[in-house]
């Protein structure tokens, strides 16, 4: 078999993550245009997958001001015991919190993901579902939107109550957008624009 032939193989048995993404007002919000939509993408299986709404640090980007900065990653793995790519979700954000199944997760918490499996955060539905592969080296992700909620195909229509931010408010319509805000952006913020020597009344 030639490298080209081993290549071709080992493209076919690449175990593919398929994450469909819905929220409630995306028919009209932009949501996903920075998504690849219907595009399997190839990924290294020794670095993770970050999703959330800075396109510079994340794999994949939302453009919604109300998700975090760098909002959670996913992280392929393995075990002694099986052959089978495995996968966890981290939450990267300190002010959005994330749930796995119903499990909550706070910030740099992580949760072992199952073949198929509920993320939600904020108004966000996404449903992962893995398609095992055979392939050690690298995996595939593929982005798709559901036109209805995926918790009604799972059966867990419970809304999620988690608030956008944890020291704040749930989302209000008609309400100005709250924009979740990280330590490393405060610090950033400040050195930015750092207090005048001066101060009002004074030479």
């Amino acid at each position: 078999m030639n490298v080209s032939q081993t290549m071709e193989t080992e493209e076919e048995l690449l175990t593919c993550l398929h994450i469909s993404f819905y929220h409630p007002q995306q028919h009209y919000k932009g949501l996903y245009h920075l998504l690849p939509l219907g595009n399997r993408s190839k990924h290294l299986a020794d670095e993770s997958v970050r999703l959330g709404r800075d396109a510079q640090s994340c794999t994949f980007a939302l453009a919604d001001p109300r998700v975090s900065r760098k909002q959670l990653a996913l992280q392929a793995y393995r075990t002694p015991e099986s052959p089978e790519m495995l996968f966890s979700l981290q939450n990267l954000s300190q002010t959005v919190k994330v749930s796995v199944n119903g499990t909550g997760l706070n910030f740099l918490e992580r949760a072992d993901l199952p073949s198929k499996a509920l993320v939600r955060f904020g108004e966000y539905e996404i449903l992962i579902i893995k398609e095992a592969g055979e392939a050690k080296q690298s995996f595939e992700v593929e982005l798709e939107v559901l036109p209805v909620p995926p918790s009604r195909e799972t059966g867990t229509c419970k809304p999620c109550n988690f608030p956008i931010i944890e020291m704040g408010a749930h989302l209000i319509p008609q309400q100005p957008v709250q924009v979740p805000i990280e330590t490393d952006e405060l610090t950033i913020r400040s050195l930015d624009n750092p207090p005048s020597l001066y101060t009002s009344g004074t030479l």
